[in-house]
């Protein structure tokens, strides 16, 4: 998820990214309309809840965030291809609603760090209008 945030593979920038995984039961969760506890299956059944601050998320770019991370649950799981019942949610958090330790974070104080490429911290700039 790195290289589509900030335009490059930066350690630095992993403590800034949370991922969090929820495992549903079969009988809490249908596909088709059906519940799939009662569809003979039992597949392992996840949602991936991805929130991000305001950036540079064009839906190409949300597209490649979300193919990666099944692409990699699946090899994690030694799986040919994703279980369709997996599900990733993409949010995009608003600038300025966003907070941790007391305060409201921005990602424009991020900008400067250096984790961004020039040409992402111009896109993102672009983006949210700063």
């Amino acid at each position: 998820m790195l290289v589509p945030e900030v335009g490059q593979f930066a350690p630095a920038a992993r403590a800034g990214f949370q991922v969090h995984f929820m495992e549903r039961e079969p009988d809490m969760m249908a596909i088709g309309g059906r519940l799939l506890a009662d569809a003979g299956q039992r597949p392992d059944v996840m949602v991936i809840d991805v929130a991000v601050m305001d950036g540079d998320w064009r839906r190409e770019v949300r597209a490649e965030v979300i193919e990666r991370i099944l692409s990699a649950l699946a090899d994690a799981c030694g799986l040919p291809e994703p279980s369709p019942a997996w599900w990733v949610t993409f949010r995009v958090v608003e600038e300025g609603s966003w907070g941790s330790g007391g305060g409201v974070l921005s990602i424009l104080s991020l900008l400067e760090s250096g984790v961004f490429t020039e040409e992402k911290a111009k896109a993102i700039r672009a983006a949210i209008g700063a």
